[in-house]
């Protein structure tokens, strides 16, 4: 489901006086909106046809430096303008924010108005694109689970993040009394998204202290990524409002389980479900064992767009919950891809391996390529796995750290193909630059072990 707001709705509304703001969005590497608040009067006469912003917001990292090695742009060729197109169809309203609406954006080169290939939000569109060729449509949905900790954010920062304090003292996984005393956060969280046209299923707790779930029902691959980043800006929003922090970092500590962001996807074709077959063991269609076959083919070369960073990697253990092998199961949440929906019309799989600060475009084009590039090689499902996968020494390891993702890759034929190189090559650098800021770092560890003992 898209916006829930038209443009001539944002017309009376704004004549009303009910809405004078709209933040016209882009979606950056990280999966953050970037963009400009409006005059809603501004907004109906020029900007809702397109605005402009820096070519930058796609080859900065998380606290925005401007790295070099981008082919795209750069300081030699003198950070250029992106042209902003409003998709109208995104337009909504911001429930939380007072007097606000919001559009959704894509990035167009500013001398020819082509897509930018590598805006994450293209991208998903492209392998969308693929899947229509086929006459088929992709079905997704992402979870997002994270963490609420006591203070505001400016507080915890000037802190240097240190004796942070989940909101809630106990494990409160399904705990409806440990969840209320969260409601403060999390009811205004559900009410507001719905009312900003997100079908929220559910919030609940999570298998750690202070850490929540948020449930968005399913929809199309574009909508799914769209709800998504939207859902996650305002769960932010919303804790600042109420005077305490939401973070979506995978692992904020070594003792504490870590978040992920679950994705569910199946395949439909004609309104029917391309997936499934009543014949079939598990109801799986052979469209659906070829997809997943590719899924688990190339799980390596697309790690990079389900962890994008070294913290990433810190939450791929035994134990966990995280996944480590790259194997399929029936139900089972010790494997890379569950089986859910089993012999059901609703029959899907879920990737488990991404985290909770995954780019939800960039996560689900990689894993749409993936399936796609396993029904053109028809490849060949294995057996389910039964058991143990953190113990099973003889399947393929998920990376277990970033710079090895990084040259999964740079090597993958598969996604070059898909992608081209430039999107691939253009991701590598987001990687490589992201390793080489770790790696100038000095970690309190460091000093701790070896400040007198070296």
């Amino acid at each position: 489901m898209p916006g829930n707001l038209t443009f001539d709705a944002l017309k009376k509304k704004a004549e009303a006086g009910e809405i004078d703001t709209v933040l016209a969005a882009m979606v950056d590497m990280q999966g953050r909106l970037m963009g400009k608040r409006f005059h809603v009067s501004n907004f109906i006469d020029h900007a809702h046809e397109e605005t402009h912003c820096c070519n930058y917001l796609l080859a900065t990292d998380l606290v925005m430096s401007t790295p070099d090695g981008y082919a795209s742009t750069s300081w030699r060729t003198g950070y250029g303008d992106y042209v902003l197109k409003p998709d109208l169809s995104t337009l909504r309203l911001v429930p939380w924010l007072e007097g606000t609406a919001l559009v959704l954006g894509d990035l167009l080169d500013h001398h020819d108005h082509a897509p930018v290939p590598h805006a994450p939000r293209e991208m998903l569109k492209a392998q969308v694109a693929r899947l229509a060729e086929m006459g088929l449509d992709a079905a997704m949905a992402t979870e997002l689970e994270f963490f609420l900790f006591q203070g505001d954010y400016r507080t915890l920062q000037k802190s240097g993040y240190r004796d942070l304090v989940p909101f809630n003292g106990f494990n409160e996984d399904y705990n409806l009394f440990q969840t209320t005393k969260e409601e403060a956060v999390m009811r205004p969280l559900r009410n507001h998204l719905v009312a900003a046209g997100i079908p929220v299923e559910c919030t609940k707790g999570e298998a750690e202290i202070g850490q929540q779930e948020l449930n968005i029902r399913y929809a199309s691959a574009l909508d799914c990524a769209d709800h998504h980043t939207i859902a996650k800006q305002a769960t932010k929003e919303i804790a600042w409002q109420n005077g305490c922090s939401a973070s979506f970092l995978p692992k904020w500590a070594p003792d504490k389980v870590g978040s992920s962001s679950h994705v569910h996807l199946s395949l439909w074709k004609d309104g029917e479900a391309a997936f499934f077959d009543e014949a079939d063991a598990h109801g799986m269609s052979e469209l659906m064992r070829m997809f997943v076959a590719g899924l688990l083919a190339y799980a390596r070369d697309y790690t990079f767009f389900l962890a994008p960073y070294v913290n990433s990697y810190k939450r791929f253990a035994p134990g966990t919950f995280a996944p480590t092998k790259a194997v399929w199961s029936v139900d089972n949440r010790t494997a890379a891809f569950r089986l859910c929906g089993e012999g059901t019309r609703g029959v899907r799989i879920e990737c488990r391996t991404g985290g909770s600060d995954m780019n939800p475009y960039l996560a689900q084009a990689a894993l749409i390529a993936a399936g796609l590039r396993g029904i053109e090689e028809k490849l060949t499902l294995p057996r389910p796995y039964e058991g143990d996968a953190y113990a099973e020494d003889d399947v393929e390891e998920i990376p277990r750290t970033l710079r090895d993702a990084i040259e999964t890759l740079r090597t993958s034929t598969m996604l070059r193909e898909a992608f081209g190189d430039a999107v691939v090559d253009h991701y590598v650098r987001c990687g490589t630059w992201e390793q080489e800021e770790y790696d100038r770092a000095v970690t309190d560890w460091e000093l701790a072990r070896g400040f007198e003992g070296a």
